[in-house]
């Protein structure tokens, strides 16, 4: 069987033969037309497969053609697109065709019985430019499938239904000016929707519709150039250009878009500097400082950015002034370079030019890239101050020994002014507060004040004050430098107090010193010094001067053998002179001891100071240091050994202070059974009591008190008496310390025994205040003391003294 898939259109039966008798070639030659086996449809629906044998049929394939529609179809009717068709209808109604895929049902329908395909829809290829589809033959009783569903493709074809459009635009492009002919400018590109494969509907040429004089497009890429050199910036910075784009490759009945697109001239450096006057007139006054802005200029340049930056220079009147350029602005600054004077020079005439920084190579011939202008400028004339001579200072010389009233030197200065008017001179008193110069005010001679000495002060410096006659404001100062010249005035001097020591085995012609003078004078010509002794040594036997000849003098031995017992000391008179003039001479005297030495000439001793001692210490000086370092020692460890001696009295003196062996505290207590109230292990402890086994048994001897310890052990008839006695003793001691504090008032009463005001409910004991026993002068009786027990056994001791006799008795 055959499925015929018919395009759309008129089709004979001739032609229709043919066609598809090359088709059924066509895929057998290219091996499209393969042996396959037959199948049968079973009674259940099931295909059974018969194997290949000699009598297979051979099942020839869909014959496939793609059908075209045309796009942008205004028909009222559906559009035919083509026919399906399978070998096997026979005409007889029994087939049902059935189209799926892309737009089946919708956009394309089918005729079930004829297989006759109709477009619905208006197409649009840039939208979508093919649609698939699947074909399918059916019994139309059973709705089985007759043939293999297969594909087939409906492609819509194209028309010239879309003009060109420039997506990009408007487009902004640049060109330099004076730019050679063709120089390119930018690209333009614009799109057209229509198939490129078919016709010439997308085939798009550029052309300029405004602004052709200027700048031509190429017609199939689109790249703008320009079509003029002379473009110049100068005169127009931008053009408009109106680009159009046609499809049919510009054929009648094409479709057009256009864009605008905007050219913008740049600058190059094509233009000189330019003064907009030849001659500029400033005035300046000729006291104005060094460096101060006589006027501006400034050279303008049509081209812009960098190409208008310049520098400026003086060709001509540089002396005077000099130009500098501000940045900013561009402007030619004039300033004064050197001082200016009206009396010698009214007018100067500067000639200024003005040079691009940056020059285009490609113009350097044609135009001079430089300017030039004239700035004269007026000096105009102030009241100027007088002008020394020399301006800066004066140096004069005077002789140290000149005297008062001599000349010094003399100062001038004038008025720089036409008028030249008179000149008055004077010193600055804070530069010269001695007034040891004086000056004429009319003159300016400087004279000596005072007499001078140049040892005191070499030089002076002073400010001398000129001011106009008629005009004290108009001052100007100079400073003056005198200089002091020397003349000998102060005689030749020994440098040091010279002494020098001889060995007592010195022998003849032996140095044993050097001297050498000062002189405070400083002659121009140099100090030469002579040296000789004076004439009362003239006769000296035992030593010689020997003039060195270089400021220079050696004392020398004259004999062998010195005797310190004899003579220790000798004394040299040395006279100085010096070369003058006039000549002036000094006595100055050495002093030489003579002195015990070695064999090695090194000193020993001598009667007098020693003057040349040991570096390392003797043994003898080494254990006098040692002995002397003991001797502290001993006298520290005495010293602290009786501050601990001293300490161990005061400490025992307080041990047997009374006051230190009874326990103080102010709370009574809540009695015996009170066991919260206080600790009375402190009270207990105070005296080592041993326990006793009865109430009866006597207290220890060693836990009493010393002065108890002392009258028992003294035994006898005595021993009570005595004890009562010292007790009394001390009642008496207690009594009075309690009328004192009792007496007091300032500070709590200064009891030694503790005070018990109440015992409380549980004790047996009543009250046993000190001081109100001490308050009252009735007998108490204590003896209950002695029944409470070892721990009252002391206390009992204290207020029971009869019983206590009675015990130790």
């Amino acid at each position: 069987k055959t499925f015929h898939v018919f395009p759309g259109g008129v089709l004979f039966a001739g032609a229709w033969t043919l066609f598809a008798a090359l088709g059924l070639i066509s895929c057998c030659s290219f091996g499209w037309c393969e042996p396959s086996r037959t199948s049968s449809l079973t009674p259940g629906g099931s295909r059974q497969e018969q194997g290949p044998s000699s009598l297979e049929r051979v099942k020839r394939g869909w014959v496939w053609n793609q059908f075209f529609v045309v796009e942008e179809y205004t028909g009222t009717e559906p559009l035919y697109v083509g026919k399906i068709h399978t070998d096997s209808d026979e005409g007889e109604g029994n087939i049902k065709y059935t189209i799926s895929g892309e737009g089946a049902g919708s956009i394309f329908i089918i005729d079930e019985l004829t297989g006759d395909i109709h477009a619905t829809e208006r197409l649009d290829r840039e939208e979508k430019a093919s649609y698939t589809l699947r074909a399918q033959a059916r019994d139309r009783l059973s709705n089985d499938p007759l043939e293999p569903e297969s594909e087939f493709v409906i492609k819509v074809q194209d028309i010239n239904d879309s003009e060109p459009k420039f997506l990009e635009g408007p487009y902004i492009g640049s060109v330099a000016e004076l730019s050679p002919i063709g120089t390119a400018v930018m690209n333009v590109t614009a799109s057209d929707a229509d198939d490129p494969t078919y016709g010439s509907s997308a085939r798009v040429v550029y052309s300029v519709l405004d602004g052709e004089k200027f700048f031509t497009v190429d017609r199939k890429t689109g790249t703008i150039m320009t079509a003029v050199a002379d473009l110049d910036r100068e005169t127009q910075d931008r053009y408009e250009l109106v680009v159009k784009a046609t499809d049919m490759a510009g054929q009648m009945g094409g479709l057009s878009g256009s864009t605008t697109v905007t050219i913008v001239i740049t600058d190059v450096n094509d233009n000189p500097p330019r003064f907009p006057q030849k001659m500029y007139h400033f005035s300046v006054s000729e006291g104005v400082a060094v460096g101060t802005p006589v006027g501006r200029v400034i050279a303008t340049d049509a081209d812009m950015g960098e190409n208008t930056d310049m520098s400026y220079l003086i060709k001509e009147g540089g002396d005077l002034f000099k130009v500098t350029t501000d940045v900013e602005t561009q402007e030619a600054v004039v300033s004064i370079k050197k001082p200016l004077d009206f009396e010698t020079k009214r007018t100067h005439s500067v000639v200024v030019e003005a040079v691009n920084k940056h020059v285009d190579p490609r113009f350097e011939d044609l135009v001079s890239f430089r300017d030039q202008t004239i700035v004269q400028v007026s000096v105009s004339d102030i009241d100027e101050p007088p002008i020394f001579q020399p301006a800066e200072g004066a140096i004069m010389e005077v002789q140290e020994d000149a005297k008062v009233g001599a000349l010094v030197g003399i100062v001038t200065a004038r008025d720089p002014d036409g008028k030249n008017k008179p000149v008055r001179f004077s010193i600055d008193r804070t530069t010269d507060q001695e007034m040891i110069f004086h000056i004429d005010p009319d003159s300016g001679a400087i004279t000596l004040g005072k007499i001078l000495d140049r040892e005191t002060a070499g030089w002076h410096n002073i400010t001398v004050k000129a001011v106009e006659a008629d005009n004290h404001t108009m001052a100007s100062h100079s400073a003056v430098s005198i200089r002091i010249l020397d003349v000998n005035d102060n005689p030749p001097e020994l440098a040091t107090p010279y002494e020098a020591s001889v060995c007592e085995d010195a022998k003849p012609g032996q140095l044993i010193h050097t001297i050498s003078v000062v002189d405070r004078d400083e002659p121009q010509s140099g100090h030469r010094f002579y040296f000789t002794l004076a004439p009362e040594a003239s006769s000296n036997r035992h030593f010689t001067l020997w003039d060195v000849k270089d400021n220079t003098a050696g004392i020398w031995t004259q004999r062998s053998g010195f005797n310190r017992h004899e003579q220790n000391v000798y004394f040299l008179p040395i006279l100085v002179v010096d070369s003058g003039p006039p000549s002036l001479s000094s006595t100055g005297t050495l002093t030489i001891h003579v002195c015990g030495c070695d064999t090695g000439e090194t000193i020993q001793s001598c009667n007098a100071t020693a003057y040349v001692m040991s570096a390392a210490l003797s043994p003898g000086a080494l254990i006098a240091l040692l002995v002397c370092m003991l001797i502290l020692i001993v006298l520290v460890l005495l010293i602290l050994t009786l501050k601990r001696h001293r300490k161990g009295q005061r400490m025992a003196e307080d041990e047997e202070d009374m006051r230190d062996n009874v326990i103080k505290y102010n709370d009574e207590g809540g009695g015996e059974q009170d066991t919260q109230a206080y600790d009375m292990s402190a009270l207990r402890n105070l005296y080592d009591f041993p326990e006793a086994k009865s109430c009866d048994s006597g207290p220890d001897i060693r836990s009493l008190p010393q002065w108890i310890q002392a009258n028992r052990v003294g035994g006898g008839a005595e021993g009570p008496a005595a004890a009562a006695a010292d007790f009394s003793l001390f009642k008496g001691y207690i009594r009075k310390k309690v009328e004192q504090a009792d007496a007091d008032l300032s500070v709590p009463p200064y009891d030694s025994f503790q005070t018990y005001a109440f015992e409380g409910t549980s004790s047996p004991a009543l009250s046993l205040s000190s001081i109100h026993t001490l308050s009252t002068t009735s007998e108490q009786d204590f003896s209950y003391l002695s029944d409470w027990g070892p721990r009252f056994r002391q206390l009992a001791g204290y207020y029971a003294p009869g019983n206590l006799e009675e015990e130790g008795s």
